[in-house]
């Protein structure tokens, strides 16, 4: 089991920047993964980071603007957002998959979830 805890959301004005950090109980997921959840939308991945801290996938809406990075010396997935929009508003989750193979885009890959962060970006 990983039990994973993100921190970092909140309320921000448009082109402002916040930084996602996400704790894991433990260290060796294969991939980390950030997803977000929009009102009334399905769960979509926003970036994804093999172990060995290559990028693995940014989503075309987010390339240029967010970072995905993590320190395993601390067992912590980050992710940097700039030049935010409204449209970043959503309930952003951090996920882990153990297994090696697959670091991607579709959620179903991922077994581990934390609990979601907030991000509201105002116009």
């Amino acid at each position: 089991q990983v039990q994973l805890v993100e921190s970092g959301g909140g309320s921000v004005q448009a082109g402002g920047s916040l930084r996602l950090s996400c704790a894991a109980s433990r260290a060796r997921s294969a991939c980390m993964g950030w997803f977000r959840q929009a009102p009334g939308k399905g769960r979509e991945a926003v970036a994804s980071i093999w172990t060995g801290g290559s990028v693995a996938y940014y989503a075309d809406s987010v390339q240029g603007r967010f970072t995905i990075s993590q320190d395993n010396t601390k067992n912590t997935l980050y992710l940097q957002m700039s030049s935010l929009k409204p449209e970043d508003t959503a309930i952003y989750y951090c996920a882990a998959r153990r297994a090696s193979g697959y670091c991607a885009a579709d959620p179903s890959g991922y077994g581990f979830w934390g609990q979601g962060t907030q991000v509201t970006v105002s116009s």
